[in-house]
């Protein structure tokens, strides 16, 4: 029998979970595991979520794992530790959209609504922690703060609420598979208390309210000079943490 000592994490990028295999024939790869660990959570972060595994298996091939347990079957091997910590810091960032499924999975939204609420995310999160939620850009457009990764899958439904859009097999959001995804990433437990928060706060208001909210006096919004319908004016952070406390209910 051989053993494999497994590392295992999630790729939402590949939208599968991931796996390094090694195989234990000696002393010196048992040193070299805790030096590998070590570089993962090192790179990655401490609170990365890692697992680990000890399998005895027929042969070397990742096959004889799979038909060991059927635990780490569509499980996808990395060739080298690098590419497996680059993929797992490639997911331990947010993105803009990521904020807003999860958002869609709690509360109903036109597009509009939306933005404002994730803008709103950004900026209790900036401004109680000073870090960014996210590492989009917001922009100062028409009608307020606006997420342009997120206003570009969303614009096309207009006024009418997202989730109504079944047809949309993008639109259709479980809570879980989205808080999932904020969890993973850095700070991730923070990072959804923040959010939960921020909806608990503002959920309730209709997308007009929050549109009047944003554009109040000395508001980040009001206090960015705005573009063209081309050339948006990016929000600064600084700006938002100075201003932010004048977006009140």
């Amino acid at each position: 029998m051989i053993t494999h000592f497994i590392f295992m994490s999630s790729s939402y990028t590949l939208g599968k979970r991931i796996a390094l295999d090694f195989i234990v024939n000696n002393e010196e790869i048992q040193d070299k595991l805790k030096e590998y660990l070590d570089k993962i959570t090192t790179e990655c972060g401490k609170d990365v979520s890692i697992s680990t595994h000890i399998i005895q298996a027929e042969d070397t091939t990742w096959e004889s794992v799979c038909r060991a347990d059927h635990f780490f079957k569509d499980v996808e091997v990395m060739g080298n530790l690098n590419k497996f910590i680059k993929l797992i810091k490639q997911d331990r960032k947010l993105e803009g959209i990521d904020v807003a499924k999860y958002i869609l999975s709690k509360t109903k939204c036109t597009q509009l609504k939306l933005q404002k609420l994730v803008y709103l995310c950004f900026a209790d999160y900036l401004c109680d922690t000073g870090k960014e939620l996210f590492t989009d850009s917001i922009y100062a457009f028409q009608y307020g703060p606006v997420v342009d990764t997120v206003y570009a899958k969303y614009k096309k439904y207009g006024y009418k609420p997202i989730e109504e859009e079944k047809e949309d097999i993008d639109i259709i959001v479980s809570e879980m598979p989205a808080k999932s995804r904020i969890l993973f990433a850095e700070e991730g437990t923070e990072k959804i208390i923040s959010i939960d928060k921020t909806l608990k706060k503002y959920g309730q208001l209709t997308a007009s309210q929050l549109v009047e909210l944003t554009h109040k006096e000395n508001t980040p919004w009001t206090m960015t000079t705005k573009g063209t319908w081309i050339f948006y004016s990016k929000i600064k952070p600084e700006v938002i943490k100075k201003y932010h406390k004048f977006e009140t209910i």
